[in-house]
């Protein structure tokens, strides 16, 4: 027996909550198979004085989006000194602030999109740069709004300036980026295979493509030429060092193979919470690898540490 008492942080505030609950309940789920006591913990605002009477031994993180992937959970458990999952609250902020992490991540070499970090009032009629772009929110998760600006478009998108849109005020405009949606995962400092992400339902990862039943095939390992599936793991690794990041990451790309022989290789953006249900794609590249999802959780509690 382990005897260690796990608390699983899921739910919580952010548009991410249902995704959250899955991955909490699947890891959760795992842990209790090998034999950990485990507490499920949906996470409100006052999960401060619950975690302090609860006392776990290790805090498992299965928060997404803001409070759970920005650094804020983790400066709570900081404070608690509850050793917990995941990266620290520097890697964990700045992962979460894609344009910031763009900038350390070109800083460090690796090959990322031309872009523009602006106020989205700041856009008005007039593009801010040469359709194709995305839009996307500096500080979101899972695709929430992100705006695909297309060639000939006369304007951009109404929504972006819109009291409907819910995504805070920063925007990152950047080239659009044609081409196939790789990824890979990180655990502890060692990368795991490529995968290939293959909407169904069209050209863009959205939402329903990364959650829904069916909305998108993974291909794993990536049918990509060995020299770039190596590259791949070269700069997700490489990310994964210049964030600071700690236990499992993911990092996306685009890769367009269609202009040059080599073809051309952008980091779009790395993932310290990444989804963790058995087919979400950091335990399938661990499967991947060999390694059963209860194993990879267990790893997981057993790399739990505070100042991460």
């Amino acid at each position: 027996m382990s005897g260690k008492h796990v608390a699983v942080l899921m739910g919580g505030l952010s548009a991410e909550r249902p995704v959250s609950l899955s991955s909490g309940n699947a890891c959760a789920t795992a842990l209790e198979g090998e034999d950990y006591r485990v507490t499920r913990v949906d996470v409100g605002r006052d999960i401060a004085a619950v975690l302090a009477e609860l006392r776990p031994d290790v805090a498992f993180n299965a928060l997404h989006g803001p409070y759970g992937e920005d650094g804020s959970i983790q400066g709570v458990l900081e404070y608690l000194q509850i050793p917990y999952t995941h990266s620290g609250v520097l890697a964990s902020a700045l992962a979460m602030d894609k344009a910031r992490a763009k900038t350390v991540a070109a800083a460090a070499g690796i090959p990322v999109a031309a872009g523009l970090d602006l106020n989205r009032f700041d856009i008005g009629n007039e593009h801010p740069m040469e359709p194709p772009y995305v839009v996307k929110p500096v500080c979101e998760g899972s695709s929430f709004g992100v705006v695909i600006v297309k060639e000939g478009q006369s304007h951009p998108p109404q929504v972006i300036g819109s009291s409907d849109w819910r995504y805070g005020d920063r925007v990152m405009v950047e080239r659009y980026i044609a081409g196939r949606e790789l990824t890979c995962g990180v655990m502890d400092g060692v990368a795991l295979g490529v995968t290939e992400i293959v909407p169904v339902s069209g050209a863009f990862y959205d939402y329903d493509s990364k959650y829904a039943d069916g909305g998108s095939k993974h291909v794993i390992p990536a049918q990509i030429s060995p020299n770039i599936y190596q590259k791949v793991q070269t700069l997700a690794v490489k990310a994964h060092q210049a964030m600071g990041c700690r236990g499992v990451s993911r990092s996306d790309f685009r890769f367009d193979d269609t202009k040059t022989e080599d073809g051309e290789l952008i980091w779009l953006e790395i993932n310290t919470q990444p989804g963790m249900t058995p087919t979400s794609l950091v335990p399938e590249m661990a499967a991947h690898g060999g390694r059963s999802f209860g194993e990879l959780v267990r790893w997981m509690v057993e790399d739990a540490s505070c100042s991460r």
